[in-house]
């Protein structure tokens, strides 16, 4: 498996995304998700997801914090931090967050649109104590659950331009059966030989990457 960055960072990353959202919610009393939408919508989320090192190891979680509020207000604050000798439920949650992004690959955006971050906090009784990989497991259940939930991205296209999927056979050349299986994800479109996906992709005037789930 491809994870989001070098290993070595990881840790790192844990426990600085763990103090940031410490920092933030009991230092700067910010609610759990609105931080932690503030800090997606800051780009600094995406940032931290890629493994710039500048924000998961060249900061501590309190400046990351204070990155977040100025990106997004220009405001410039400082943080008298209390010092905990404790793990909170929000330092394991964020700690736990920080390890599922880096192992599965996922951009922290994508994650938190499925699972915010109140519901990774109501996994903290029953996970706390457990190895992180049953975090991980119970996170991917939840994650390939939405992503066989939602529509594919061929049928959204197909309606967006307007067509039945026997125009779009008509148009494309593309068996209608085959648009069908794809569509009810019986086939895999991610495994479409390259001139089904060309010539679909001409039809619906959109890049054949448009196509792949």
């Amino acid at each position: 498996m491809i994870h989001a960055y070098n290993e070595v960072y990881l840790s790192k990353a844990q426990r600085t995304l763990a103090a940031m959202m410490d920092c933030a919610v009991y230092d700067l009393n910010y609610e759990p998700d609105e931080f932690f939408t503030l800090f997606l919508q800051s780009g600094l989320g995406d940032e931290f997801g890629r493994g710039n090192p500048k924000f998961i190891a060249g900061k501590s979680g309190a400046e990351l914090a204070l990155d977040v509020i100025y990106q997004v207000s220009g405001q410039m604050m400082e943080v008298k931090s209390v010092p905990r000798y404790t793990r909170s439920p929000i330092y394991w949650a964020a700690w736990s967050l920080a390890y599922y992004q880096w192992f599965s690959g996922y951009c922290l955006a994508e994650i938190h649109q499925i699972l915010p971050f109140v519901e990774l906090l109501k996994m903290y009784p029953t996970l706390h104590e457990a190895d992180i990989s049953k975090f991980v497991t119970i996170v991917d259940e939840f994650m390939t659950a939405s992503k066989n939930e939602r529509e594919t991205n061929l049928r959204q296209l197909r309606i967006y331009n307007g067509f039945s999927q026997k125009d779009l056979s008509v148009r494309s050349g593309v068996a209608l059966r085959m648009i069908q299986l794809y569509e009810q994800k019986q086939n895999d479109i991610n495994k479409a030989q390259a001139i089904t996906l060309h010539c679909l992709a001409m039809a619906l005037n959109c890049r054949i990457e448009d196509l792949l789930e």
